[in-house]
């Protein structure tokens, strides 16, 4: 049997290979699906696409262990956990018992605290909470940090830009070191795109930042929902390609506002086809309202049919 610092070990290795292929697959390299995909044919996921969700969403009665048990027998593939603060010996074993990986954590200070603040103090403690996330997340197995970067209310445009890369870029060696992605999550933060304007924009500003910290430890955990607001989403994938190393999932429309999976304004089907396009093949992660077994079901189910992975 294998000790939790084993099974652990293993867990990280199998999946951050896993979670690479989304990073530097390129279209011409895979077959089947992507060519049917640009042909127009129906598209699928099935085989390319992981199940998890966030932490926070699970109202589970029971340990740690108990929950990931219920996670695992519900159709998810892993679970993302919130970092600082996650328990990383209970977390450890609830992996070990249960079988189901943690495939990433949520910095849970980056709201708070921005990388993008005017007070120098403050960005210094946003850098010393993504480096204890980065290590926290690899002590479990996990190869993502999802990083909201900073908040347009804390200054101009070029204010915010500058002052989060210099930050982030304080951390990259360690990402480095650790084999873990800094993910980038596209936010209503008022940062990159025009919060209150058109239906019609593009992914080019997400894309330059990325671009211009220059690592292959930062990329974008990309939420299909978050940007059904600004734009089409499957526009946004393709704009992004190898940029995407993970997916948020939820749903929004003009009329229903935030809305379950499949119940808003997404285009799924094209945002099926898009991910094929660019070869993604690796996690995505519902963000959406939470609950107990029977929803989190629901949850489970409304990504099968909008990924067409049942």
């Amino acid at each position: 049997m294998k000790t939790p610092h084993s099974f652990g070990s293993f867990i990280s290795r199998r999946h951050f290979f896993r979670a690479g292929s989304a990073a530097l697959a390129v279209p011409w390299l895979l077959g089947g699906n992507s060519l049917m995909a640009a042909a127009g044919a129906p598209a699928s996921l099935r085989g390319r696409l992981y199940k998890t969700l966030k932490i926070g969403m699970v109202d589970l009665p029971g340990s740690l262990t108990d929950k990931f048990k219920v996670l695992k027998e519900l159709g998810f593939d892993g679970v993302e956990m919130d970092c600082p603060g996650m328990d990383v010996e209970a977390t450890r074993k609830a992996i070990a018992e249960s079988g189901l990986p943690v495939d990433g954590t949520v910095c849970s200070t980056h709201w708070s605290v921005r990388h993008s603040d005017p007070n120098p103090a403050t960005r210094a403690k946003a850098l010393a909470d993504l480096q204890t996330a980065l290590r926290d997340t690899h002590a479990v197995g996990g190869h993502t940090v999802l990083l909201v970067v900073g908040h347009g209310n804390d200054g101009s445009e070029r204010e915010v830009w500058e002052r989060s890369i210099a930050s982030i870029r304080l951390a990259l060696p360690l990402a480095a070191q650790l084999g873990v992605y800094i993910a980038i999550e596209n936010v209503w933060n008022h940062f990159l795109y025009q919060h209150d304007g058109p239906a019609n924009q593009s992914a080019n500003k997400l894309r330059d930042y990325v671009d211009e910290l220059n690592s292959p430890w930062v990329g974008v955990q990309f939420d299909l929902g978050n940007h059904q607001k600004y734009g089409k989403p499957a526009e946004w994938v393709r704009t992004l390609g190898r940029r995407i190393v993970k997916l948020d999932v939820k749903d929004w429309g003009i009329q229903p506002g935030w809305a379950k999976i499949g119940d808003g304004d997404v285009d799924w089907p094209d945002v099926r086809r898009a991910l094929l396009e660019i070869g993604y093949t690796g996690w995505a992660a519902a963000e959406v309202e939470g609950g107990g077994r029977d929803r989190l079901q629901d949850v489970s189910q409304r990504m099968d049919r909008v990924f067409d992975l049942a």
